[in-house]
């Protein structure tokens, strides 16, 4: 039923939870789970306004993403399943549904919230803009 599954990531407890139940579905139906971390370009223009160096502020995103990756990709490996990592920079739920429609996607499994606490709470969660967005289904995962 499903041959590719997207799983956006941010390194949340949220995310991870969305990792091990994409992985489990991407095992029972032989479909690729595609792992995506978005770094949104709010968070580098707040940084900015803040006084933060922008370099400065680029590396410890890239860094942050890659450690999701990693994450991700060591739960894929270590069940066999087949998958694919990318980095996206953004609104995140602009580059999500950009990313589904570009590669056909037939699910895509988020967890319930994400890293941005109170702030997600008063401008609309990704999740939320996701499912309201996106031509796939959408499951949402709770750690």
């Amino acid at each position: 039923m499903y041959h590719d599954i997207l799983v956006p990531t941010d390194g949340s407890d949220s995310s991870a939870a969305a990792v091990d139940e994409a992985v489990a579905i991407a095992g029972e139906e032989g479909a690729t789970v595609h792992f995506l971390h978005v770094i949104d370009e709010g968070t580098e223009m707040s940084a900015g306004a803040s006084g933060m160096i922008a370099p400065q502020v680029t590396e410890t995103l890239e860094e942050e993403a890659e450690s999701a990756l990693d994450d991700a990709e060591r739960r894929a490996e270590a069940t066999g399943v087949n998958y694919e990592r990318r980095t996206r920079e953004g609104d995140p739920h602009e580059a999500i549904a950009v990313y589904v429609a570009e590669h056909d996607i037939d699910l895509v499994v988020m967890g319930a919230s994400g890293r941005s606490g109170l702030k997600a709470h008063l401008l609309g969660s990704t999740t939320d803009r996701v499912v309201r967005t996106v031509d796939a289904s959408v499951l949402i995962a709770r750690p």
